[in-house]
């Protein structure tokens, strides 16, 4: 087993992403990665009690224990839940559909 790992943390902005790139001794869980990386310090928006974390997209534990190379993700909170978004867009589209075509 290896003395220590290299993981990624990873920050996505509206704009640009950050990445980091730690080196952690083996058994190092995701909070110890967020932590070494400066991320929280850097990004003081970032709220672990709401914000999910996750290793290569899949919704991952602050004591989950990483393994070389993986990539630890932090996600932003949505701003609109996108069932309600399609629900309005189809709704919108029924509406113009109906419009449609009447002075031919």
């Amino acid at each position: 087993m290896p003395e220590s790992i290299t993981v990624e943390v990873v920050y996505a902005l509206a704009r640009k992403q950050e990445l980091f790139t730690v080196k952690l001794p083996a058994g190092a869980s995701v909070l110890d990665a967020l932590e070494a990386s400066g991320v929280l310090q850097k990004y003081p928006e970032i709220d672990l009690a709401k914000n999910k974390l996750g290793v290569f997209a899949k919704l991952a534990k602050p004591d989950a224990l990483l393994r070389d190379r993986d990539r630890v993700e932090i996600y932003r909170p949505l701003i609109a839940d996108p069932k309600e978004v399609r629900k309005q867009r189809a709704a919108q589209g029924k509406v113009m559909k109906k419009g449609a075509g009447e002075g031919e």
